[in-house]
């Protein structure tokens, strides 16, 4: 491993991974760290479109590096983390912003069980394994943050309360991000004291291909939240769930 390649990172700057990374919310909270002096690696599926982000925030200024990552995708997990360690040695933050709707219609009463099996294989089952697996990178900072991009959707407190927007019926999507939320507390519980705070974050109704950019904010209003909990110093929440107006509750 280069000097510059070393456990303090690429000139000593902080070291973002952001999964699902090469476009919406996902590319603007890489352009939003790298434009506050991060090295960002830009984790997404699409080999084409994962390299036409990362020139275009290098354009931008930002240090951008492509990494090829499935999260659904054991050996696809893996070699991403042996790409970030070998190019910059940790993490300094983590942002689990890969995610699917998986399609729909998701009526509970006539849904095809495949799309909730897509939903949670990969808005959960991908967070934990790519948490899993660079979580030994993320032990090497001094002050490693994880962030996964939930949605109010996933809201019990919401989504049982009358006249609250929740959105259409949804057995797939919405509990997908209901079993988020409860893994990102799980995890809070097990990392307490380690310095490690994990958070979940909600966007907002962003126009994204993810809703045919039905939304009515922008991927960059929308990637606000993730990156102030990203960066968020010592003293700052675990095991809490926020918007841009605040604590959500769960």
């Amino acid at each position: 491993m280069s000097e510059t390649n070393s456990v303090n990172g690429v000139n000593g700057q902080k070291i973002a991974l952001v999964t699902g990374a090469n476009k919406g919310i996902g590319y603007e909270i890489a352009a939003g760290l790298g434009a506050l002096g991060w090295s960002v690696g830009i984790g997404a599926r699409d080999g084409e479109r994962r390299e036409a982000a990362v020139e275009k925030l290098r354009a931008a200024g930002a240090d951008a590096f492509g990494v090829p990552l499935d999260v659904t995708d054991e050996e696809s997990v893996t070699a991403a983390a042996r790409l970030v360690e070998e190019r910059v040695g940790r993490l300094d933050a983590l942002v689990n912003n890969a995610g699917i709707t998986g399609g729909g219609p998701q009526e509970p009463t006539t849904v095809d069980v495949n799309r909730v099996r897509a939903a949670v294989e990969t808005n959960v089952i991908g967070v934990i394994r790519v948490t899993n697996t660079l979580l030994p990178l993320l032990r090497r900072s001094p002050s490693p943050r994880i962030v996964n991009v939930s949605s109010s959707v996933g809201s019990l407190a919401l989504q049982s309360t009358p006249g609250a927007e929740t959105g259409p019926v949804s057995v797939a999507y919405a509990p997908s991000k209901t079993f988020l939320n409860a893994v990102t507390v799980q995890y809070a519980k097990e990392l307490a004291g380690t310095g490690i705070l994990i958070n979940a974050v909600c966007p907002g109704f962003t126009a994204t291909d993810l809703n045919g950019f039905r939304g009515v904010r922008t991927p960059q209003q929308g990637a606000a939240c993730a990156i102030r909990l990203a960066t968020v110093p010592a003293d700052g929440p675990t095991g809490r769930f926020f918007d841009d107006e605040g604590e959500v509750p769960w």
